[in-house]
């Protein structure tokens, strides 16, 4: 147990999480409508949305290093009392983040409609994917600049204004959508426009956060290459989880139709409870980097712990509240009864995981608040490696369907739980200082 000094209230941590949530959740409930709004054009729309969506957010979720290594970073200086140098932090992510945009946006025009036709096959489909992701990754630099701006910005513990900002500009996306595609008449590329438009005043909130805290706004090309060395272990990081989700994907895909439909539901609300469980993660990560750069490795520790029982109590109630709607939930998203039958072999999974996931995700944002990066990288990848991925594709071998997949994620789930429960026992990875690595101020 922790000293009471060393712990953080309650309201604290809601405080900080519940706006992170709202961030964390803006996109895809915008997605959402913009799907309803461009499902009415067409078979053909709907798919090309689908397909350069998908590809959207693949390249995204590679760059999220921008957000949780620039929290990381920044955590620290606010901890350490170093405002305007925590706020640089947020200046260089900035940067790095217009500079990979930029070069997203020029590799998109070259390559958006050869990468559709590589992954759907020559024909409509694919011009379609094409034409729209053309558009959409013009707006690469706008998004890693909203990227950037949230990471400095829960680095200082402000998780409001990342909130206003995601929600006006999602919020101006979702009112043009259905004009520029329907009265404007320009299809499929409107739903493309409308989020550029959107992304651009979200980019531009940021920014403007950035110029009124009067931190030098020069490039720091040394800062940049120490924020990409974090951020090289949490793309990897991000890969091995992304290798593992599409390949459970594809092994559902080819066992058959209802097999897929089944972890296609159940795996929407996993993700989304993984949404939920990582604002908590957010919240430990701010409060953990600010301790460990104002020199107190016991709090960091205090706080750890902390979070870790409350990730298990809110991952348990999450598995009562879904164990009791076993028999009403599924038949909301199908009412195919080959399908429903299948959604069982996983739901039980899905349920059990709960409270070993809101432990992982609470742990995950306390190292990656002590920018622990490089231990967070080699666990995930051997926690798929030893026990995801042979599931995975064992199932398809053998024909063990969503039991097999759905033990997979299990094994990888309670194998990051062990190494993480490890790491924070072992006390290595709170290394106080500013900058992990710096002596702290006396």
């Amino acid at each position: 147990m922790t000293e009471v000094g060393e712990r953080v209230s309650a309201r604290r941590l809601l405080a900080l999480a519940i706006p992170a949530l709202g961030v964390l959740a803006a996109e895809p409930l915008y997605v959402l409508v913009d799907t309803a709004v461009v499902g009415h054009l067409g078979a053909v729309q709907l798919a090309g949305l689908a397909l350069g969506g998908t590809l959207f957010t693949l390249i995204s979720s590679q760059l999220t290093f921008l957000t949780y290594g620039t929290t990381a970073r920044t955590a620290r200086l606010h901890g350490a009392g170093r405002r305007t140098e925590a706020v640089a932090e947020g200046v260089q992510a900035t940067w790095l983040g217009v500079s990979v945009g930029v070069v997203l946006l020029l590799a998109a025009q070259v390559l958006a409609v050869p990468v559709a036709e590589l992954l759907a096959g020559p024909g409509p489909v694919a011009d379609a994917a094409g034409r729209w992701l053309r558009i959409a990754l013009c707006g690469a630099p706008l998004v890693l600049i909203t990227m950037a701006g949230n990471g400095w910005m829960r680095g200082v513990q402000d998780t409001v204004r990342p909130l206003r900002y995601v929600l006006i500009g999602n919020g101006l996306s979702a009112v043009l959508c259905p004009v520029l595609v329907y009265p404007v008449g320009w299809g499929l590329e409107g739903s493309a426009v409308a989020n550029l438009i959107g992304q651009s005043l979200a980019a531009t909130l940021f920014v403007r956060a950035l110029v009124v805290e009067r931190a030098p706004l020069r490039p720091d090309l040394a800062t940049m290459r120490a924020q990409l060395g974090l951020g090289r272990d949490l793309v990897l990081r991000t890969l091995a989880f992304q290798v593992c989700f599409l390949s459970a994907t594809s092994v559902a895909a080819r066992t058959g139709a209802e097999t897929a439909a089944a972890h296609q539901v159940v795996w929407q609300l996993w993700s989304f409870l993984s949404l939920v469980l990582d604002s908590l993660a957010i919240a430990a990560q701010s409060l953990v980097g600010a301790a460990l750069g104002a020199g107190s490795a016991q709090r960091a520790k205090g706080v750890a712990r902390q979070v870790s029982w409350y990730g298990l109590a809110f991952g348990v109630l999450l598995a009562a509240v879904f164990a009791s709607l076993a028999w009403v939930l599924p038949g909301v998203f199908t009412s195919d009864q080959a399908v429903l039958a299948v959604i069982g072999q996983a739901w039980w999974f899905f349920v059990l995981q709960q409270p070993v996931a809101g432990v992982v995700f609470a742990l995950d944002g306390v190292f990656l608040g002590a920018a622990d990066a490089a231990f967070l990288r080699t666990a995930t990848i051997l926690s798929a490696v030893i026990g995801y991925l042979p599931m995975i594709w064992l199932s398809l071998a053998f024909g063990w369907g969503l039991v097999g997949i759905w033990t997979g994620l299990t094994l990888f789930m309670v194998l990051r739980l062990v190494t993480l429960l490890w790491r924070l026992r072992s006390g290595r990875w709170a290394v106080v200082g500013a900058v992990r690595g710096e002596p702290a101020a006396a």
